[in-house]
Order: structure tokens, then C-alpha cells, then sequence
């Protein structure tokens, strides 16, 4: 449906307010058929705006429940169209030259990425470091030493030294990505069968490259300030694992932030057994002040990976990884070289050029002031007593309160085009919280957001309908 047509539509049709009286069958289904009704009476046309569903709700007396699996149930007729930050739309039976056209998406929240700049100077200068990449176009077209050239290792030398760590240039690699550094690192160090430790709530990639290689994950208890170490100490004694994977900052998607202290006694408990971390620093830079890493505590035994996705943007499929010795770093390069054969060198380049021009830094702190305006939104909307946040994070931990089950209230934000995901894609220990993972980065607005969270924080006070199915 074209925005020009939803846009007239939204001046024209806030008034709509079907009659229910004589429906004869649970409200939400008559909210469906007088939508359907009223279309083919020529009462609502295509393009139309419903009334925002807190709005009826209030018009018709019922609770807002009710309303949304109302217009959830003309959606799935195909009779409504939701759109973040305008509403509900009315959608005629589409002819094939409609079907055939874009449709517009609903925000998807579910993906933690940062949020888009939207500064045009700022985008400007982000746009003439790729067009002054682009001079040398053949030569980034061809084959390039594994792991970066010198130029790439040392604008990568200065980014990490931000967060003290100063590894010899043999030792680090630039990669595409961590998600191929991890599988490399995996391969490195495990065989089908063996036992890698996590949180109990851990990155989803980590879960899918372990069940590829047929290791068993299993994730430690852990309070306020990371894994408990009195059960790292005790799983390192019956499991024998060959490997903790950690992601200590900012994690996802708990957003916690293990303590300087709680990472010195990991650490202590790591040597005593001699266990390997892999430590995921994706959003390691973007605390100003973040407690030193692992590598920096640990680094004969620290695989650190820090990722720019998060920094700058997801598409941007850059990692740097640093091995924690020379014979590691050399078996890394020839199984990482195996499943990537190298990083784009277009996009290394872009990157390599951003460090060095300062266009990176300008990126991070447009990154850090409006995450940190998103959660103050998020703050000031969603129940302070359901959530852990960070101030300078984009994204947020939301319990459920009860009756609400994860699949229920997926479903029930579902239907007004908010997308995001359940804890279950985190879980390592069963059974899964009711939780979800809600992002605040991405192209959308703070408009946007704002609306995605009040109707997060409407449906929070809401208990699902008794008899939904879900």
C-alpha cells in the first residue's frame, strides 16, 4: 500500500466503530467481520486508518486484549496492514498487480543492531570514505593476504588499544565477521562430543556453530556480576570442557556487564584449569570506560574477538581477532584461511580507512548518544520492575509478568508490527524464561520507538484473553 494513500487515509477514518451488539460471537471475531463488512459495503475503503486499538478499546468497552486479537485476526484475513509509527490500515482483497508490488515491513525489533545515523553530514562523510575506497576499485577486486595487510592490522592495533590491549601483529587478524572466527576457534579446540561452557543465557550464533559441530553447551549459574566461579570450578572438574565461551560486556541479551572483580576471579579459575575463553566483545567499545577484558587479565589463554557490526553498523561484516600465542595464531590463520580464504577486502578497506580518518569515532558517538536517548524512552515507558537495561546500550531483558507466556505476548505485539524475540533462541539451560529480547537500534526512528514501546508497556498491563490459543 502506498504511504501517500495510508497517509489520507489516517485523515478520514479515525471515527470507525463497528457495532458489536448483535455479533452473536467472541468480539475479536466480529471486530474482523465488521472490518470485512464495512469493506464491502464501501463503509472503509482501502488505505483507511482504524482507530489506534487502545482508542476502540475504550469506544467499545472492552479491554484492549480483545481489540488487538481482533484486528491480529483481520491481519491474518489479509483485511489490515500494520505499519510502526502509523497504525493499522485497511487492505482491499489484493489484485495481482498488488500482490505483486512492496509491501511494507513491520519494524523488526528482534535484530540487535545499532542505530542507524541519520545525521547528514555525518552520512556524507561516511559515503566519501567509501567513494575514495572506490578509486582503487581493481585493486580491492583481488586476492589479499590472509588475516590483513600491515595498514589493516595497524588502524586495527589502534582500535583495540582503546580497550588496552596491544597485540603484536602476529597475533592479530582481521576476519569477515565473527561468526567464522568462532567456527574457526571451535574447530581449533574441539572435537564432536566435547563440553564448551557459557551463561546460561548466551549469543545465539554461539549455539547454532556448536550444534554444527556436535559440541555440547553448557551454560553456569551466575548473579548480578557474571557466572558464579564456584561453578566454573566445579564444571571445569566433571565436564573437562575446552572452552568458555563469554561475551562480558553488555551482553546479549541480558545487557549485563561482568565486574572488574567477578572477571579477575573467572580468570584465576580459568588458569587453575587451564581452560581457554573465547571472549565476544562485540560491545566491548561501546561503554566509554568498560572494565579491561580478558585478553588484558588472561591472555596466554584468551581468544579475544571484537566485532565492528555493533559499533557501526551489521552490515559492516568486519572482526578483529586476537590469538593468545604465536603457535594458536598460526593454527587459527590455517583453519580460519580454510572456511573464509579472506576478509572482503572492500569492506576491510572502508573500515581501515573510517579508523584512520576519524570517521569511526563520529560514528561511535552518534551510536552512544542515541542509544543512550532510546533507553532513557524505554526508561520512562516499560516497567522499571521488568527490565534490565544499560544506559548506553540498544537493547533491553523484558520479564513477562504473569499470565503472560513469551509465545502469547510474541503473538499479541506481533499484531501491531512489533517484531522481537523470545528467550528462547538464548537459552542453553531449560526451560527458557519468560522473556524477550527487545532492540532499539536500527533504521527506526525514536517516533518509532516510542510507539513500539508504549504498545509493548499497553500490552504489559494487559492479561491475554482466557480463551486465546496461542
Amino acid at each position: 500500500m502506498p504511504p501517500d494513500r495510508m497517509i489520507a487515509g489516517a485523515e478520514r477514518r479515525n471515527d470507525w466503530t463497528p457495532d458489536l451488539n448483535a455479533a452473536g460471537q467472541p468480539h475479536y471475531l466480529a471486530i474482523a467481520d465488521a472490518i470485512a463488512a464495512d469493506l464491502a459495503a464501501s463503509r472503509l475503503s482501502e488505505g483507511d486508518r482504524l482507530p489506534p486499538q487502545r482508542l476502540l478499546a475504550k469506544r467499545l468497552g472492552l479491554d484492549f486484549t480483545t481489540v488487538a486479537r481482533g484486528y491480529a485476526e483481520a491481519q491474518r484475513r489479509g483485511l489490515v496492514e500494520a505499519v510502526v509509527g502509523r497504525g493499522s490500515y485497511v487492505r482491499a482483497p489484493a489484485p495481482l498487480e498488488r500482490k505483486q508490488g512492496r509491501r511494507r515491513s513491520a519494524a523488526d525489533f528482534s535484530m540487535n543492531l545499532p542505530p542507524e545515523p541519520a545525521d547528514p553530514t555525518l552520512v556524507e562523510r561516511m559515503q566519501a570514505g567509501f567513494e575514495e575506497v572506490g578509486r582503487d576499485i581493481l585493486a580491492h577486486l583481488r586476492y589479499q593476504a590472509f588475516g590483513g595487510s600491515a595498514a589493516d592490522k595497524d588502524a586495527a592495533a589502534g582500535w583495540l588499544a582503546r580497550r588496552g590491549l596491544r597485540p603484536p601483529r602476529e597475533r592479530l587478524f582481521v576476519t569477515p565477521g565473527a561468526h567464522p572466527a568462532i567456527q574457526a576457534i571451535l574447530g581449533l579446540l574441539t572435537r564432536p562430543g566435547d563440553a564448551i561452557l557459557s551463561e546460561g543465557l548466551t549469543y545465539p550464533g554461539l549455539r547454532g556453530l556448536a550444534g554444527q559441530a556436535g559440541l555440547r553447551v553448557l551454560g553456569l549459574p551466575e548473579d548480578a556480576e557474571g557466572i558464579d566461579p564456584e561453578a566454573l570450578d566445579d564444571a571445569c572438574r566433571r565436564e573437562a570442557p575446552k572452552l568458555l565461551y563469554l561475551n562480558p560486556t553488555l551482553r546479549n541479551p541480558t545487557t549485563l556487564t561482568v565486574s572488574t572483580a567477578r572477571r579477575i576471579a573467572i580468570a584465576e579459575v580459568a588458569r587453575r584449569h587451564a581452560l581457554p575463553i573465547l571472549e565476544d566483545d562485540a560491545y566491548g567499545f561501546l561503554p566509554a570506560r568498560g572494565p579491561a577484558p580478558f585478553a588484558a587479565l588472561l591472555p596466554d589463554l584468551t581468544w579475544h574477538l571484537a566485532g565492528l557490526s555493533k559499533c557501526f553498523g551489521a552490515g559492516l561484516r568486519v572482526a578483529y581477532v586476537v590469538a593468545p600465542e604465536a603457535g594458536a595464531a598460526l593454527a587459527f590463520a590455517a583453519a580460519a584461511r580454510s572456511v573464509t580464504v579472506m576478509a572482503s577486502p572492500l569492506t576491510v578497506a572502508l573500515t581501515t580507512r573510517w579508523l584512520e580518518d576519524g570517521t569511526a569515532d563520529a560514528i561511535l558517538r552518534f551510536v552512544r548518544v542515541e542509544s543512550a536517548a532510546r533507553q532513557a524512552l524505554a526508561a520512562g515507558i516499560l516497567p522499571a520492575a521488568h527490565v534490565l537495561a544499560d544506559p548506553i546500550g540498544f537493547h533491553l531483558w523484558l520479564s513477562l509478568p504473569l499470565p503472560w507466556t513469551r509465545s502469547a505476548f510474541l503473538d499479541q505485539v506481533r499484531v501491531q508490527g512489533v517484531g522481537l524475540a523470545a528467550s528462547d533462541a538464548f537459552a542453553v539451560t531449560t526451560p527458557a524464561p519468560e522473556a524477550l529480547r527487545v532492540c532499539l537500534g536500527g533504521p527506526a526512528d525514536r517516533a518509532a520507538i516510542r510507539e513500539a514501546l508504549e504498545d509493548i508497556a499497553e500490552a504489559l498491563r494487559q492479561a491475554p484473553a482466557p480463551n486465546a490459543c496461542f
